[in-house]
């Protein structure tokens, strides 16, 4: 059980990752280095876009944001071109693969058939968890945008992540009123706590390229999850058939 599970993820989480970073090349790395540029020089007459403050008790909640840390020198960074695709490839692969051991291995556990059209909704509930949800609350960011301490965010994300998670798995393999309405009560929770906000919102960056960074975003991790997914339900039956 365990080389088939190891296996599945390996083949999956490669083809995977090797998959998307050829898509991010028409999708969200066009937009980061347009936003990288505004980063760099700051917005055009010497102004930045849309700096609010946000009190406390704002419902203006444009982006995750904090006042932008000031520029670190001698930072190692790949350079611009072949080298930077590269390490973006290489990290596209193992962040699928440590995805693909995530859901093969609830697959394995869930003890159901699953092939890759089924292994395509078990995709999107990844994504749904891993992705969508915590946007609610923490979209993602482009270069340069300012954004809440790092450890709060990072404790919300994970909140977010685990309260989906088990919200999900309530309401799909468990049956009964109890269960759904505890589901949708622990996939609440977060939201109603709310994520970690800064006092002030804005950066160099225009909001019209930071929103469709947003959307850029989410709709690659959508093509992604899917295709994980369906290439895990995949080889799955497979190497099972074997």
């Amino acid at each position: 059980m365990f080389r088939r599970i190891l296996i599945t993820a390996l083949l999956a989480g490669f083809l995977g990752g090797l998959g998307i970073s050829v898509v991010q090349q028409f999708t969200t790395a066009p937009i980061i280095h347009h936003a990288e540029e505004y980063e760099s020089k700051g917005a055009p007459g010497g102004h930045k876009h849309g700096v609010l403050d946000n009190g406390p008790n704002s419902l203006l909640l444009l982006a995750q944001a904090t006042e932008m840390p000031p520029a670190e020198n001698n930072v190692w960074a790949p350079a611009d071109g072949l080298e930077r695709t590269l390490y973006s490839t290489l990290a596209n692969i193992i962040a699928g693969i440590g995805f693909a051991l995530i859901l093969v291995a609830c697959i394995a556990l869930s003890g159901r058939n699953v092939d890759g059209r089924t292994g395509v909704l078990w995709g999107i509930a990844g994504f749904a968890v891993i992705n969508l949800a915590p946007a609610l609350g923490l979209p993602p960011e482009v270069p340069g945008a300012m954004a809440a301490e790092l450890g709060a965010r990072q404790g919300w994300w994970l909140l977010c992540v685990a309260a989906t998670a088990v919200g999900l798995w309530m309401l799909i393999f468990r049956h009964g009123a109890f269960w759904v309405v505890g589901g949708i009560v622990i996939m609440a929770l977060p939201h109603l706590m709310g994520a970690p906000q800064p006092a002030r919102i804005g950066g160099p960056v225009p909001p019209e390229l930071a929103g469709h960074f947003v959307a850029a975003s989410l709709v690659t991790a959508a093509i992604f999850w899917c295709a994980l997914g369906w290439l895990s339900g995949t080889f799955w039956q497979r190497l099972g058939a074997r």
